[in-house]
C-alpha cells in the first residue's frame, strides 16, 4: 500500500514529531508498505495517509480528505493537540478528528481528554524504543540526572537545574541536559550554566549520543507541563533507566497512577526532594527501577509493530470511510 506520512517536523529536526515519523515510517515499511514522508501536501498518490499532529497538519488532512473521501486517514493526536490546541483552536483540531478514519493516541488517558464522540475512533499505540546494546555504566563520580528535551515552554527545561541548586553540599548530583534551545530560552540556559555548577547543557544531540547518555545516567527527569506520550519515557524504560516525571495525564497514562516518581508541575522543591531520595535512599531508587522494569515490555518494538498491523488491516477491510 502507498502511504503518505505527514509530519510538521522537517528532515533535519531533532524533535519528538520527527523521531515519531522516522520510527513509524520504518515500521510501516517493515510491514510491506511504500511510505513517503513529507511535511505537507494532499497525498494525491497515496492509498492511506498518516498525519502527525491534528492542528499542524490540518491543511494536509483537509486536502487529502477532499481529494480522497473514502481512503483511510489516520491522525496522531499530539500532546499540544490534546492539551493546548483543543482549547485555543478547537474548530481546527476537532475538524481533523472528524475527518480521520482513526485517531492514534500515545497514552492511556487520551480518551478522557477528547470529546466522547471521537473515542470510538481512538487507538492507543505506545511508542517503542530499542534496549541499549550493552549494560548501563553510570558515572561513579557524579549522580547524573538526565534531561532530554528541546527547550520549549511545555518542557519546563530548567526545572531540574533549579532543583539541583537545592542539593545538599555532599551531594554528587549533576543535571545533564541534551536538547536544542534558541532565543530567550537559550540565554536563560547559558546563564544557568554559568551560575550553577551542577548543571551541564549539551545542546542538540543526535539520538545515538542520547543513548550513550542513558547508559551513563542514574535517572531521567521529565519536567514537562504537557505531554501526549513522551518518547523519552519509552527510551528510558528500554534502557533500564528510572524516571522522575511530572504528574500530568501524558505521563500518568504511560507510567500508571501508582508510580512512585511523580512531582507536581513546576514544583522545584518537590523535584529536589525526589532527587535527594534517589541519591541517598537506595531503597527508593530500587523501587523506581523495579517499577520501570515491569513497565518496559509495553514499549517493545514488536508490540508497536503489531498494533500498526492490526490498525491498518482494520481500516483497509472496508470500514475506513468517514462518510
Amino acid at each position: 500500500m502507498r502511504i503518505a506520512l505527514v509530519t510538521p517536523a522537517g528532515k533535519n529536526a531533532l524533535t519528538g514529531n520527527r523521531t515519531t515519523a522516522v520510527r513509524w515510517a520504518a515500521i510501516l515499511r517493515d510491514l510491506g508498505h511504500r511510505v513517503h514522508v513529507t511535511t505537507g501536501g494532499d497525498g494525491a498518490a497515496a492509498e492511506l495517509m498518516v498525519a502527525i499532529h491534528a492542528w499542524r497538519s490540518a491543511r494536509s488532512i483537509d486536502a487529502f480528505r477532499e481529494r480522497n473521501p473514502r481512503r483511510p486517514l489516520i491522525v496522531l493526536l499530539a500532546g499540544t493537540d490534546i492539551y493546548r490546541y483543543q482549547r485555543s483552536h478547537p474548530s481546527v483540531v476537532h475538524r481533523s478528528m472528524e475527518q480521520a478514519s482513526a485517531l492514534v493516541g500515545l497514552n492511556e488517558r487520551v480518551a478522557r481528554a477528547i470529546p466522547a464522540r471521537f473515542a470510538p475512533k481512538l487507538t492507543v499505540i505506545h511508542q517503542s524504543a530499542l534496549p541499549l546494546a550493552g549494560p548501563r555504566k553510570p558515572s561513579t563520580r557524579y549522580f547524573d540526572a538526565l534531561v532530554v528535551a528541546n527547550a520549549r515552554r511545555e518542557k519546563d527545561p530548567l526545572r531540574a537545574a533549579l532543583a539541583a541548586r537545592l542539593a545538599a553540599p555532599d551531594s554528587r548530583l549533576r543535571v545533564v541536559h541534551a536538547g536544542a534551545a534558541s532565543g530567550a530560552v537559550r540565554r536563560a540556559i547559558e546563564a544557568e550554566v554559568r551560575r550553577n555548577r551542577r548543571y551541564r547543557w549539551r545542546g542538540p544531540v543526535p539520538r545515538w549520543q542520547v543513548r550513550r547518555l542513558y547508559a551513563r545516567a542514574r535517572l531521567l527527569v521529565l519536567s514537562s507541563r504537557s505531554e501526549g506520550g513522551a518518547n523519552v519515557i519509552s527510551e528510558a524504560l528500554a534502557a533500564g533507566l528510572p524516571v522522575l516525571a511530572t504528574r500530568i495525564d501524558g505521563n500518568v497514562g504511560l507510567l500508571g497512577s501508582d508510580y512512585a516518581g511523580y512531582f507536581p508541575v513546576g514544583d522545584t522543591a518537590a523535584l529536589a526532594a525526589l532527587l535527594r531520595r534517589a541519591e541517598f535512599e537506595p531503597g527508593f531508587l530500587a523501587r523506581l527501577e523495579r517499577q520501570c522494569r515491569a513497565l518496559a515490555p509495553r514499549f517493545r518494538p514488536q508490540r508497536e509493530r503489531r498494533a500498526w498491523r492490526v490498525l491498518i488491516r482494520r481500516l483497509t477491510a472496508g470500514k475506513e470511510s468517514v462518510e
